[in-house]
């Protein structure tokens, strides 16, 4: 059930108003003036503030500044007899979702309280959402190399820079992007992912720049290129070693200018979007055979940062080993299993040539298969080495 608090100092209007509010099936608090108000919100937790402006000890206005430092920020609607278009205009500047004048008209206010609900539900779900996101996304070793990798996010993030992600499959190059993406300026806008090696040759163009209707048989109407979806935000470029010459020539130009043209366009589209690009091949040796351009090379490897394999960073698997467990306990709605420290000792041993990616598929394997607490001869039974 929704929690009410209503901040007025008119009894009549406070009663009036929770009358209303209760009817809906709502949970309502008082409050008779702004002091009040603002320590019943400190020491509880309310969805929605219906709050007068004109106050004694403390008006509307500065109830709204002070809630706005707080930890928990509840959505609210300011009410007054002295409304104007300067009061409401302040209100919702300084975070307000509505301003209803006094006497509220009844289906105005319940509508209006309705949808500040469900807004704030959708913030509340933003917040879990993003909270289980980088926790899926964490960074999880304190070994050398990787603290290495971390210090050097830390640093590029905020700029603007180009950054060239180097290493083995499953080593994790997308969570290095992700977390210059996070970390940087540009972490509200797009961050835009392609894998350069699952598309075909003669549609990488399309993917990156888009097309105009009619450039090619099946392009039935306009699309946006991957370079435009992700403007003002960051486009990461995986697997860019498998990317066609023709393609390269073409990136090339949208970095050098910062403009895209369309598959069957002509006209330039400006584009502000950070590249990232990540590669498992050595693109030296690539450049040699005539298999990736030079120009490009320099441009995109402005920063470079070289993914550890997991063979390098053994001392690493027991942490990894309980963020598995814990994460898949999580995706199963199960219990969280133990492991001995014999199952994580033989787990080292492993060469891991998968990496990552797969010590995270050998964890899942141990969880579905292995005992409550998974033991050395489970390890021995179902890991594959």
């Amino acid at each position: 059930m929704p929690k009410i608090l209503i901040i007025d100092d008119e009894k009549v209007i406070r009663a009036t108003l929770k009358e209303i509010l209760e009817y809906e099936k709502y949970e309502i608090s008082e409050a008779q003036d702004g002091e009040e108000g603002l320590k019943k919100i400190q020491q509880e937790d309310f969805d929605l503030v219906l709050c007068d402006i004109k106050m004694p000890k403390m008006d509307g206005i500065e109830v709204l500044d002070k809630v706005a430092a707080l930890d928990k920020q509840p959505q609210f609607i300011m009410i007054s007899a002295h409304g104007s278009i300067e009061t409401a205009v302040e209100a919702t500047k300084k975070g307000a979702f509505d301003f209803v004048p006094k006497p509220p008209d009844l289906n105005r206010l319940l509508l209006t309280v309705r949808n500040a609900l469900d807004k704030k539900n959708l913030v509340t779900e933003t917040k879990v959402l993003k909270k289980k996101l980088s926790k899926k996304l964490d960074m999880v070793g304190e070994s050398a190399t990787i603290q290495q990798v971390k210090e050097t996010i830390e640093k590029v993030a905020p700029t603007d820079a180009r950054v060239l992600i180097t290493g083995s499959n499953g080593t994790g190059k997308e969570l290095v992007a992700h977390w210059l993406h996070q970390k940087s300026n540009r972490s509200s806008a797009p961050f835009i992912a392609v894998n350069c090696a699952a598309i075909p040759a003669e549609l990488i163009e399309s993917e990156l720049f888009g097309h105009e209707k009619g450039a090619f048989t099946s392009a039935v109407k306009q699309r946006q290129g991957k370079f435009e979806q992700a403007d003002g935000g960051t486009l990461f470029l995986d697997e860019i070693g498998d990317m066609s010459l023709s393609a390269q020539a073409k990136v090339l130009r949208a970095l050098q200018e910062h403009k895209v043209t369309r598959v069957g366009g002509d006209k330039d589209i400006k584009v502000d979007v950070r590249v990232l690009a990540a590669t498992n091949k050595d693109l030296k040796k690539e450049i040699e055979e005539g298999k990736f351009r030079e120009d490009l090379y320099h441009r995109l490897s402005v920063i470079l940062i070289q993914v550890p394999a997991l063979k390098d960073r053994k001392e690493d698997i027991p942490m990894l080993v309980d963020k598995f467990l814990g994460d898949i306990s999580s995706e199963y709605g199960t219990a969280k299993k133990d492991i001995d420290k014999k199952a994580i000792a033989k787990l080292q041993e492993f060469p891991w040539t998968g990496n990552i990616r797969e010590l995270r598929n050998v964890v899942e394997r141990l969880v579905i298969l292995g005992g409550q607490v998974i033991s050395e001869d489970d390890v021995k039974k179902y890991a594959d080495y």
